[in-house]
């Protein structure tokens, strides 16, 4: 009986066997993984907003409507960050997606400036005063856009910025339409300063963030420009800021995201408030403004962000970024400046 039993148990050479498959399987495994993580590794390419907004909404006589480069510039950024290499990595809960961190932080970036946009299109680029009401279309842009970029199921985070890139669209259908007066653009100087004001502290917390990758003294100026200023808990003269070790790549990937969207975003203002610009002689500040922010997309030689101290040997990727961010948000501030003059 016994004898019979140990004929259905596997014998040491079996055992070694199942052992040996096992380990070369796993071997195989995180080798598609490790390739995979490297092809996945990827930041979609420039684009063309005018090309964009011709093959998305192409007018009768060729020319876009006003607003029609903006809205088309939003939808092409969500569909870059849905359907690039990889696809949407953010919520991703298997491997390869779950192991990375340089893509989901760079796609949260441009999610946050898509959102500020599509807040201030339903807000003020769509509406001509206070008491107008809302687009339909817009306001479900801007609640499907809210969604928690890590959620992956009921509802998927991809599904809900589809839908929002489709309301978009419809959206961009309806100002396309002469004969269409269900919404509309208006290029005015106050929608477009009050943008530019979220752009500028988005830009200026991710200065800081950057800046703080090697640690700094800072005073405290909270409270500075206005003697009756108050806050509600009492805070330091001076600060010691520093970004955690383990998140520097996260903020200078973000801060690459943010820019690479905000880039696009602004190319389009260039077309859709040309007379604006022109009129305010505000255009070549623009243009400066988007010659900064393109300079953040230059390729990075080396396979990590490096963090050197200062003016060491070793670079640091952060300051470089920093710098850039730094020039990008004074060019907002001197193009707000110059649209409130009149």
């Amino acid at each position: 009986m016994l004898t019979k039993i140990k004929g259905f148990l596997p014998g040491r050479d079996g055992a070694r066997g199942v052992l040996d498959y096992v380990l070369a399987a796993s071997a195989v495994y995180a080798i598609i993984i490790v390739v995979l993580m490297v092809l996945f590794d990827h930041e979609p390419a420039q684009f063309d907003v005018r090309e964009v907004t011709a093959r998305r909404m192409p007018t009768a006589d060729g020319t876009p409507v006003r607003g029609a480069t903006t809205t088309a510039a939003m939808v092409e950024v969500i569909d870059r960050l849905l359907h690039k290499r990889g696809g949407y990595l953010t919520n991703d809960v298997v491997p390869p997606g779950i192991l990375m961190d340089n893509v989901p932080n760079w796609e949260w970036g441009a999610l946050v400036q898509t959102r500020d946009l599509a807040i201030a299109l339903r807000n003020d680029l769509a509406r001509s005063q206070s008491q107008s009401t809302e687009d339909p279309n817009l306001v479900k842009a801007d609640n499907k856009l809210r969604i928690d970029s890590e959620s992956w199921m009921f509802p998927a985070a991809e599904d809900e910025y589809t839908e929002a890139s489709e309301a978009l669209a419809v959206y961009l259908n309806h100002i396309s339409n002469p004969g269409s007066q269900q919404a509309q653009f208006y290029a005015r100087a106050d929608n477009l300063r009050n943008w530019l004001a979220v752009v500028e502290k988005r830009l200026g917390d991710l200065s800081q963030r950057l800046s703080a990758s090697v640690g700094q003294v800072r005073i405290n100026t909270d409270l500075a420009g206005e003697s009756g200023a108050e806050q509600s808990t009492q805070g330091p003269d001076v600060l010691v800021v520093q970004t955690p070790w383990l998140e520097i790549d996260d903020v200078f990937y973000e801060a690459r995201g943010a820019s690479w969207a905000l880039l696009h975003f602004l190319r389009a203002v260039e077309q859709d408030f040309a007379s604006v610009l022109d009129k305010r002689n505000a255009l070549v500040s623009l243009r400066q403004l988007i010659r900064e922010l393109e300079s953040t997309q230059d390729i990075i030689w080396s396979p990590v962000v490096l963090n050197g101290e200062g003016f060491g040997f070793v670079a640091n990727h952060s300051l470089v970024m920093a710098s850039y961010i730094s020039r990008a948000n004074a060019a907002v501030i001197d193009l707000r400046m110059l649209l409130e003059r009149g």
